[in-house]
């Protein structure tokens, strides 16, 4: 079994944005928004799910900030208030079990080399396929459905 460890995003870039009126917000292209329902709302910092009443901001984030053919941004939730990135080691945080996974795997150049697309509760065993390819440098998980950056996972 490889050794693995998921990387909760560094939450210095949203601090600006916490406690920011809503006009102050939508300057940024930034919404904040209530969880009105559970696992609904995934953080990306704290890799969990916001629980109901808190408050979440909805942002563009760039994921892929490299020079390829896949640089790439789009929507995530962070919760207000975040402080401290999170890693959790050879297993899943309990957002990226229960929903489908796209698992993009990259070079270290930030160029695709492979992917799979798991159901629920199934992911581990294609990270560990794309993990064991000595030419991955990490894998990019995101959300299936909705298409958005849920993590970084790489080899410990």
């Amino acid at each position: 079994m490889l050794h693995y460890q998921v990387i909760g995003l560094d939450p210095a870039p949203f601090l600006p944005l916490y406690g920011l009126d809503d006009a102050r917000l939508q300057d940024r292209g930034v919404r904040r928004l209530r969880v009105d329902r559970a696992q609904a709302f995934p953080d990306r910092v704290e890799l969990r799910d916001g629980d109901v009443g808190e408050s979440m901001l909805l942002l563009n984030f760039q994921h892929l900030d490299l020079p390829t053919a896949y640089r790439s941004s789009h929507a995530i939730f962070v919760r207000e208030g975040a402080e401290q990135a999170v890693r959790v080691e050879n297993r899943l945080p309990a957002p990226l079990q229960r929903r489908s996974l796209s698992l993009r795997a990259f070079d270290a150049e930030g160029w695709m080399v492979d992917a799979a697309l798991t159901a629920p509760g199934e992911a581990d065993a294609e990270l560990q396929r794309l993990l064991a390819a000595p030419a991955v440098a990490w894998v990019h998980a995101h959300y299936a459905v909705r298409g958005c950056y849920a993590a970084r996972i790489e080899r410990i």
